[in-house]
This record gives C-alpha cells, structure tokens and sequence, in this order.
C-alpha cells in the first residue's frame, strides 16, 4: 500500500515535470521562431501557428537590429508540419515589409503545397513579397487595418546595364504576379497595372491596399480578426476529417 502511494507521488511529480518541459519548450519556440501549436492536446487537431514578421532574409544576414523572418528556419518546419500526422493545420500571421524574393517564394510555394488546411491572416502589413505569402493559403483574411503594397520589384546594389539584366528582372516579376495570379481572384494584368501605378506611393511606383481594398481586387477572401481565422481554420480540418 505505501509502496503505491510512492509510485503515485512519483508519477504525479513526473507529470509535472514534463508538463514544465512543454512549455518551456513551446515558450522558447514563440521567443526564437516566432511559432507555436495550439490545440496542443488535441492529437489530429492541432494548429500549428506561423508569424512572419519583419522582412523576410535571404542568404545575406540582415542587421541585427532589424526584425526578420529567416527562410532557413521556415522551411524544415512546414516540412515537419506536412509530415506530423498530429498536426491538422496550419494557421499563418502575416506582418511583413517584405524582404528576399527568392527566399519569400519559396516559403509560399512550401505553403501552397502543403496538403493541410491553411489560412493567412494580415495584420499591419503584406508588402511585397508578402503579398504572395498572404495568398499562398487556402483561404486568407485581413483585418480592417491591415495593408497590402503591390509594387514592382526593386533593384538593390550593383546593377549591369545590360538588356539581359532588365529581362531578368522581368522574369523574376513575371514569377511573382503569376504565383499571385494562380493563388488569388486578380488577373495578372491586373496585378501588373497596380504595380505601375504612379502617384500613389511617394517616390515609387505601385499601389497600396487597405483592409476591404484587398477582398474587393480580390486579393484577400475577407476582412476578418483572429477569430475568424481561428473559427475558419477548424472548420476546414473537420470537412478534412470527414
């Protein structure tokens, strides 16, 4: 009798002590990675949470007083949320001025590939390359603040002044505005004239999208908070499971 009150105590105390562990662990992952799971006891159910905040770095390390995004980090972890069979969904919060193209593309086509539910939210920005990254999901909200730049793509550092250059440079925006095209209710040509747009962003070409401005062109599907993204996300897993 004493000897399974022992084992009882010590059970409960190594329940504790897991139980510490998790969230030191899960507090560490918001704190490094800008990510989490919720619904963390519910096996099948779990959304795993994805901020991508700052700009988004590319192979160069961006200062270390800016805010970023690191593509090298985003990538094996949509890996494992494609292989984790405890996983059900994936829910993306979007805050970004945009960033490395090449990188950016590639965590969007890693997230329109997933075979998981997945839903964007943006809050505060979607600029640039954050623009295909807010359309990658299977369904994408904006809250009535939020805003989405379209702009062309800009060219930074040393440029050869060659036609090759030029139409390198347009075959990289060709990629965005049909990934965008592909993902979303707006025409490529469309996508393009807003892109050209003169007059409305100072010293620079483009357009700029507020909340309703972006479901109405057709980037967004609608204007909605957390909330509403928590609500759609968990419907979207339970027609999957059925």
């Amino acid at each position: 009798m004493e000897n399974e009150e022992t084992n009882k105590k010590s059970n409960a105390v190594d329940d504790r002590s897991e139980k510490r562990e998790t969230e030191k662990q899960r507090d560490e992952k918001i704190s490094e990675y800008g990510q989490t799971v919720l619904n963390a006891d519910e096996p099948g159910k779990k959304i795993h949470l994805l901020s991508i905040i700052g700009e988004i770095e590319g192979h160069e390390c961006s200062p270390q007083n800016m805010k970023t995004t690191k593509y090298e980090h985003v990538l094996p972890q949509l890996a494992q949320i494609e292989d984790d069979k405890t996983i059900g969904g994936l829910l993306v919060l979007l805050n970004t001025v945009g960033g490395d193209v090449e990188s950016g593309l590639a965590i969007a086509e890693m997230i329109a590939s997933l075979s998981k539910p997945t839903v964007s939210l943006v809050l505060g920005g979607g600029h640039s390359i954050g623009v295909p990254l807010a359309v990658s999901t299977d369904y994408s909200f904006i809250v009535p603040t939020g805003t989405m730049i379209v702009h062309p793509v800009r060219m930074s550092g040393m440029v050869i002044g060659a036609p090759q250059t030029y139409e390198y440079f347009r075959r990289i925006q060709d990629r965005i505005t049909g990934f965008v095209a592909s993902h979303s209710n707006v025409k490529k040509e469309r996508i393009e004239e807003m892109m050209l747009k003169e007059g409305e962003l100072t010293k620079d070409l483009g357009t700029i999208l507020v909340g309703e401005d972006a479901v109405k062109e057709g980037f967004i599907d609608e204007v909605g908070g957390i909330y509403k993204a928590m609500e759609k996300i968990r419907k979207m897993m339970d027609e999957r499971e059925k």
